[in-house]
């Protein structure tokens, strides 16, 4: 099965709400579609993340792309890292495999989705098998003030979500409020997780974790840069009581390992847009499970077609988290139209089409296309 095309289209998929959190305020989700075609007439579909902007990206999934046509579907990824050699090594920019990743990931997850498409089976099926019936995810709750924050909890909380996830890091007063107000609101029962994205200095970071530890948090991620690598994280673990979550420090299987290594987390948050899509997911984790760390789903800024890969990786990582991130529901319209991607109290079954195991809603996604064009960079 040769690859005779790849089609890119830039998207910017609206969400339903103002998405705040430490670093400011979002409004939409931009990502290119891709679809490679082949010469059996099988599409394969994925997605690319891009951020800041799409320009960027797309540019350089147009001049990786000439590298593909003509090749075997089958040998992605042996084209994905020759092109990282020729075209980040060889140019002298690389010391950037993390955006690299993020452009080329959508690229490996078409190529698979083309794959299980030809063999008739789920990705799941390809990888060796799933070794869960489920995947569980957390509530993630969305809202600006303390108030809204807290009635979205309670909600969450209502349709089944065992676990909440709440973004911190706006501030000492705000952040305390926020989650007062959150545990009042879901009672002690609930497990309530924290993200910081990365804001917060050493001091800072002791002195928050002082101040939330009465309410009784189960992980916080990401508290201090990821920049300060596993070190940081070790240091801030040794001196606090909550337990840790790495997420920016890591991205490849051997970032995985110097965390392990030195202690400096108790899960790992990683996602498939971080380490080039499903193959070295799969690695990472298993060097994470090497040393009896979970592995936690992360999320960026995407779309159901994500979710229904990420599902399909999990089911076959016996190191999963049951509280993994899902994303499409910030979205004002998904582009993906089947399976139903709305988890039951706090679960999705583990998707089983051929491929990536979605239908791509056509309508939807040229709305998202004319949106894109529509909104200024």
């Amino acid at each position: 099965m040769k690859i005779t095309a790849i089609r890119t289209t830039p998207l910017l998929c609206k969400f339903k709400q103002p998405y705040h959190w430490s670093q400011g305020i979002n409004y939409g989700a931009p990502v290119i579609l891709i679809e490679v075609e082949t010469d059996t007439g099988i599409v394969g579909i994925g997605e690319a993340t891009a951020s800041p902007v799409i320009a960027p990206v797309l540019a350089i999934l147009q001049d990786a792309i000439p590298r593909f046509i003509g090749q075997s579907a089958y040998d992605g990824n042996r084209i994905i890292w020759n092109y990282y050699q020729a075209g980040f090594n060889a140019r002298g920019t690389g010391s950037a495999p993390r955006y690299f990743s993020q452009a080329l990931a959508g690229i490996e997850l078409a190529l698979w989705d083309a794959i299980g498409k030809a063999a008739k089976l789920p990705l799941h099926k390809l990888l060796g098998g799933a070794v869960r019936d489920k995947v569980e995810y957390f509530g993630f709750v969305q809202g600006d003030t303390p108030d809204e924050l807290a009635s979205h909890a309670s909600d969450l909380s209502d349709a089944g979500f065992k676990v909440l996830y709440v973004k911190v890091g706006r501030g000492a007063e705000l952040d305390v409020a926020i989650v007062s107000a959150i545990r009042t609101a879901v009672g002690p029962g609930a497990r309530l997780r924290l993200d910081a994205n990365e804001v917060w200095d050493q001091l800072t970071a002791r002195r928050m974790f002082e101040k939330l530890e009465p309410f009784d948090i189960e992980f916080i991620e990401q508290p201090i840069p990821g920049r300060t690598g596993s070190e940081g994280l070790a240091r801030l673990r040794a001196a606090t009581n909550i337990p840790i979550a790495a997420d920016q420090t890591v991205y490849c299987a051997e970032d995985a390992f110097d965390i392990c290594r030195n202690r400096a987390a108790d899960v790992i948050v990683l996602g498939i847009h971080e380490t080039c899509g499903v193959v070295r997911f799969r690695k990472a984790a298993a060097v994470a499970e090497a040393a009896a760390v979970n592995i936690c789903l992360h999320g960026v800024f995407e779309t159901g077609i994500t979710t229904c890969a990420s599902n399909q990786v999990a089911a076959t990582i016996p190191n999963m988290d049951d509280g993994n991130q899902i994303m499409w529901q910030l979205l004002a319209e998904d582009i993906v139209k089947s399976p139903n991607l709305v988890p039951k109290d706090g679960a999705l079954p583990i998707v089983d089409a051929p491929g990536l195991g979605f239908e791509l809603d056509r309508d939807a996604v040229n709305r998202a296309a004319e949106a894109y064009r529509e909104t200024p960079a």
